[in-house]
């Protein structure tokens, strides 16, 4: 569809002139519907309407018990009689009853009883004069519904809610590896699912950026470390600087070590050691470890250098990583991390817990025993013997940072499922000392793992090989038609957003919480249910509207005439397109991006079928405005979808 909206989006007024015109003079709307944004709401208020008195229920009951078909075989809505709560008859005989009594309806063809169930068909021609206008006037925003994020939806000016999506959090210096990648992907997705239904959405980033590890990388780049390389490529380089330079650390510990093996078996003897302690202690003084703690030390004193040193690390890094995740559609309202939890957030997390008697000493250090809550939490170390904090210290101490500096509704952690415990022991010990409330507001969206990822570099899994890597391959499979490749206008830029949707698409077929093998060829190829398979559909309807660019326009599209869509193709098409801000919904309560994912591949096998009954080019005029008009919708919706995924659509491929 053409990038260009109508002068608004579809209003109350407009659907009322629709119904109007098919017979029905009033807009059927339940509370919390919108027949402007969700075509379907129409229906569900309408079929509620009716049947709520032949039933002689509440009409809550009949709309909250309807549900969409998952097959368009068993029709577009259906009930399940039980849901009505109506004693004294069978559920099949009610269902029979209840189908006989239903009056004839302009939108609805007569429900049919199956055993349990009453399911609704809608008539076609009604369906097209509803669906279609609504996909074309809302465009880009068909399907989202921005009054979910609404306080109150009856009063708007009372704002919205808002969300923390904490994802993807790489450890400067280190491999951005699979388990990120997975986080990135999961948190975008997220974050636009909740952008979609109107919350205020904070995209964070909490980098792994402090610690005694920026001491060793300070000293290593001392040693090893070029300007020049740090400027072309920080991440690589720090990484290749922090390998370097923790091998001569490892190197020093091997020698301790067999230093305090001759010490002990000396002393097993009853020898005197005592020069051999000294020269140890000595050597461990003068040390890379100690050197590293000591440097670190300085940065937490606030020493300028060491934290100019430091902070030239981590910009360099964060500016790197921004350019990486706008291939991936992703973008950070703030980059937060390790170094940003203020001391006095963490004492004053201590404080509490202590005064609360949730903690208590254990041998020097500082525990709290959660079995008294929950025995599977075990016993969380908040302190260790030597004083310093430890991540959990921190992390509470960043919630409540959060709390007071956001004010947020609600905050998820987007976090491989290793970490499970980690979260719940925060989110109890939140809870336990005073602010259940703060913890009721936080989640954990967790996810599993990937096998088999490989790069160029080994076993170092940077972001940028894996999806350069994923693009290269994409590229030899275009270069096999020669044909195709040659009308691509960019072929490397193509081949990258190819591989990116192969990488995306692959990580999300499937429930969060499972891991998988990461197949290249599986998932760069155009057949099956593909990233690539979604971008060939995509790129197939932009050139179907490009060959007859003149009568695509939204203002040409919204005059079709839709009673010439009467094939089976062009009706159970429109039927799919209609269920797409169900699914947008669906997917908001499931969290799961193969929700949506499975709807767009549903949609996709549809059109492919379509397109040998359904031809446009060659048709007549009006014909072809009509046919038209329904392809431009299904790129827009297919877009739609693939945007709230994180992907982008190709035009040509």
């Amino acid at each position: 569809m053409d990038t260009k909206q109508l002068d608004h989006h579809q209003s109350l007024e407009d659907v009322t002139a629709i119904l109007s015109a098919i017979g029905i003079n009033e807009v059927p709307k339940q509370p919390n519907t919108y027949p402007e944004l969700n075509p379907v709401d129409i229906y569900r208020s309408h079929i509620t309407e009716i049947l709520a008195p032949i039933a002689g229920v509440d009409k809550e009951i009949v709309f909250r018990g309807l549900q969409w078909a998952t097959t368009l075989d068993n029709g577009d809505l259906l009930i399940a009689t039980p849901a009505l709560r109506i004693k004294g008859k069978k559920p099949d005989e009610l269902a029979k009853e209840l189908a006989s009594k239903f009056p004839e309806s302009p939108l609805v063809e007569p429900p049919k009883a199956d055993k349990n169930f009453l399911k609704f068909f809608f008539k076609p021609l009604p369906l097209a004069n509803i669906v279609l206008p609504s996909i074309i006037r809302n465009a880009s925003s068909y399907g989202f519904n921005r009054n979910i994020g609404l306080k109150d939806p009856s009063d708007p000016s009372k704002g919205r809610k808002r969300v923390i999506v904490e994802f993807s959090s790489p450890n400067i210096a280190k491999p951005f590896h699979a388990g990120h990648l997975r986080s990135t992907i999961i948190g975008g997705f997220l974050s636009n699912i909740y952008e979609g239904a109107g919350w205020d959405v904070i995209r964070m980033n909490y980098l792994g950026d402090w610690g005694k590890q920026y001491g060793v990388l300070a000293l290593g780049f001392e040693k090893f470390g070029s300007e020049e390389a740090l400027q072309a490529n920080p991440i690589g380089h720090l990484y290749d600087v922090y390998v370097k330079i923790n091998a001569i650390f490892r190197e020093e510990g091997e020698k301790y070590t067999a230093m305090e093996e001759d010490i002990k078996a000396k002393e097993v003897k009853g020898e005197d050691a005592s020069a051999e302690k000294q020269q140890l202690a000595k050597e461990k003084e003068a040390g890379g470890d100690e050197a590293a703690r000591k440097y670190f030390k300085r940065m937490v004193d606030g020493d300028k250098e060491a934290l100019g040193l430091w902070a030239r690390f981590r910009d360099l890094s964060i500016e790197r990583y921004k350019q990486t995740y706008a291939r991936l559609n992703i973008s950070y309202d703030v980059y937060s991390g390790e170094s940003q939890v203020k001391d006095e957030s963490m004492d004053k997390a201590a404080q509490i817990m202590a005064d609360t008697k949730v903690s208590e000493n254990s041998e020097g250090a500082v525990i709290v025993d959660l079995t008294r809550w929950n025995k599977k939490l075990g016993k969380a170390v908040v302190k260790k013997k030597d004083g310093t904090s430890l991540y959990l210290t921190r992390d509470i101490g960043e919630i409540f940072q959060r709390d007071e500096k956001f004010h947020f509704d609600k905050m998820i952690y987007v976090v491989a499922s290793q970490q499970d415990l980690h979260l719940a022991q925060l989110f109890k010990i939140v809870e336990v000392i005073g602010h259940k409330d703060i913890a009721d507001k936080c989640r954990h969206i967790n996810f599993g793992m990937v096998k088999g990822m490989s790069t160029r570099k080994g076993t170092v899994k940077f972001l940028d090989d894996i999806l350069r890597d994923v693009g290269d391959k994409m590229h030899e499979v275009m270069r096999v038609n020669d044909d195709k490749y040659k009308q691509v206008e960019d072929p490397v830029k193509t081949a990258d957003t190819l591989g990116i949707s192969a990488v995306m698409v692959q990580d999300m077929t499937g429930k969060r919480v499972n891991g998988y093998d990461f197949d290249m060829d599986r998932m760069c190829s155009f057949e099956g249910d593909t990233g690539p398979y979604l971008q060939y559909a995509h790129a197939r309807l932009s050139s179907i509207i490009r060959k007859v660019s003149t009568e695509a326009s939204p203002d040409q599209l919204i005059k079709a005439d839709w009673t010439l869509l009467k094939e089976k193709h062009a009706v159970d098409l429109i039927r799919a397109l209609a269920q797409w801000p169900d699914v947008f919904l669906n997917t908001l309560k499931t969290e799961e991006p193969i929700t949506t994912l499975t709807y767009l591949f549903k949609m996709t096998h549809a059109l492919s079928s379509s397109y040998d009954h359904l031809q446009v080019v060659g048709s007549a005029p009006e014909l072809l405005k009509a046919r038209m008009a329904l392809y431009a919708s299904a790129r827009q919706v297919l877009s739609n979808g693939m945007r709230l995924l994180g992907l982008s659509p190709l035009d040509r491929m």
